[in-house]
């Protein structure tokens, strides 16, 4: 099958080379009608831009670079779904790159993304980044930068994510509500600006019910490759049910956490929840069928990973001019199931 060109595109429309490819670049040029006619008669007869000469001619790559933690991981892979839902349908590329947690390898993917001429960059910042020197050093260069899930009030950037106070909040209120008292924590460094925030949540809810915060309860994983990761959870659970008195409850304040936990918990030869209630930030569509079903702090990855996008192309094109950064923080809902009910039935 031949390629389909400009020229084609434009004599089926009975329109001039010019305005075609002007249509597909959504220049201000031309009237909204006729980019609608141009853009559906292109998606429909699969034209594909020859990126390559596109770039010659005007500077750019037309791609966009994405860092994130890591790709397996379902919350991560919803965002991405969204990030490319928007990018593909503005006409960009996504350059993938993990930084495993780290913040050296997150400074490498960073730095080959430049190398690769992208024109802007998502980034959901590792664990291990709690000083933003590197991302502003970048964009003062130039480069637009929008943070997606991992948002700090320590980074002045286009931000979007979800309140993580507010969720973690809501989850331990979720615990109280139904009869836990000795609630556990099991969270990242209080460094990682975004786990600091779910762990204030955490201690807020516990105050307004005036219920003592107890530090041996909060336990803190390093988070360093699948199998440390999985391990260190195990040992931090283990350590909590050796406790005089140990915890009726955990939450567990990522989606990682959250599935390691439940795995632990089951490893350990504990009941969920008759020994202990379980609640996870997490956005696993297996969360209903686990064993038991696994209540989650939901978070709409999708919508996160496609505002991020959308605000980066506006950045990109020039769209946005608006001297002021904004950080949009999207609502959460509690997805409520058999591994945190109330501690009465939990029992029976």
């Amino acid at each position: 099958m031949a390629t389909m060109t400009l020229r084609d595109i434009a004599k089926a429309l009975d329109l001039s080379v010019s305005t075609v490819s002007k249509a597909l670049r959504d220049s201000y040029e031309i009237g909204e009608d006729t980019k609608k006619r141009v853009a559906a008669y292109a998606r429909a007869n699969h034209y594909l831009p020859n990126r390559m000469a596109k770039s010659l001619k005007e500077g750019k790559s037309g791609s966009i670079g994405v860092v994130i933690c890591s790709i397996d991981n379902s919350f991560v892979s919803r965002m991405l779904d969204g990030i490319d839902s928007t990018c593909t349908q503005a006409g960009y590329d996504i350059i993938i790159m993990q930084n495993k947690e780290s913040l050296a390898q997150e400074k490498a993917c960073l730095n080959q993304l430049e190398a690769r001429g992208v024109e802007g960059i998502l980034i959901s910042p590792s664990a291990e980044t709690v000083n933003f020197e590197h991302l502003a050093a970048l964009k003062d260069t130039g480069m637009p930068i929008v943070l997606f899930d991992r948002i700090s009030e320590q980074f002045e950037s286009y931000q979007v994510g979800i309140d993580n106070r507010r969720g973690a909040f809501q989850a331990t209120q979720h615990l109280i509500a139904n009869g836990y008292r000795r609630i556990a924590l099991l969270t990242l460094s209080p460094d990682v600006p975004f786990a600091a925030q779910r762990r204030e949540g955490y201690a807020n809810a516990l105050k307004q019910h005036h219920i003592p915060y107890r530090p041996a309860f909060v336990r803190t994983v390093q988070a360093h490759g699948r199998e440390a990761l999985k391990d260190s959870v195990r040992a931090h659970i283990r350590a909590l049910l050796d406790l005089p008195e140990p915890p009726e409850a955990l939450f567990a304040a990522t989606d990682q956490l959250s599935t390691q936990s439940l795995a632990a918990l089951h490893q350990l030869g504990c009941q969920i929840p008759g020994d202990m209630a379980l609640i996870g930030f997490s956005n696993t569509e297996l969360a209903d069928m686990l064993t038991p079903p696994l209540s989650t702090v939901y978070q709409p990855a999708f919508q996160i990973g496609q505002l991020a996008a959308e605000k980066l192309i506006e950045l990109i094109t020039g769209k946005d001019r608006s001297p002021d950064y904004e950080t949009v923080r999207l609502p959460i809902r509690l997805d409520l199931r058999d591994s945190s009910r109330p501690r009465f039935q939990a029992t029976v």
